[in-house]
């Protein structure tokens, strides 16, 4: 299944928003108001939790992000990798393994748990928001439908960091 994730072009709260190839909303994005770790909730249509995301509140060299299951559970993190901005690394925090690879500038990544690829994902950087295009099966569309929250999440934190 592919849909879009797109950042909201005008949002305090910093929400984005994800699509169908239809233009069929497939989850919410909410964002808080004010917030120093960029807390952000993915809920299906009938808003029930599926993911939290937020980043690291002390952040030097390394930005990171956990991804947060409807439980409370840590299940994964991702941050850049040192002195590479657009370079992530993805790890499992629930006993999975969970690998990312990609172009040198992360505009085409591949997501992978336990060595089978679990979803595809395309940047799109725009001067006017950052856009993703994911391809993943129904079952792991959630999950990195919150991994794309967490990888633009530690890029604006990154890019708001003078580190």
């Amino acid at each position: 299944m592919r849909i879009f994730v797109k950042n909201k072009i005008i949002s305090l709260r910093g929400s984005s928003f994800a699509v169908d190839e239809a233009d069929n909303p497939v989850y919410k994005i909410k964002g808080k108001l004010i917030t120093f770790t960029r807390k952000k909730k993915i809920t299906d249509m009938n808003g029930n939790l599926l993911f939290t995301v937020r980043t690291r509140f002390f952040n030097f060299f390394f930005h990171k992000a956990y991804i947060i299951d409807n439980k409370g559970n840590k299940v994964a993190s991702v941050r850049n990798r040192f002195a590479i901005r657009n370079n992530f690394k993805l790890e499992a925090l629930d006993g999975s393994q969970l690998t990312i690879s990609g172009d040198l500038l992360s505009f085409n990544m591949t997501a992978y748990r336990n060595g089978e690829a679990i979803g595809r994902i395309h940047r799109n950087f725009t001067i006017i928001r950052d856009s993703f295009i994911l391809d993943a099966e129904p079952e792991n569309l959630a999950f990195m439908t919150a991994l794309i929250i967490a990888i633009d999440n530690v890029i604006d934190d990154a890019s708001d960091s003078p580190s």
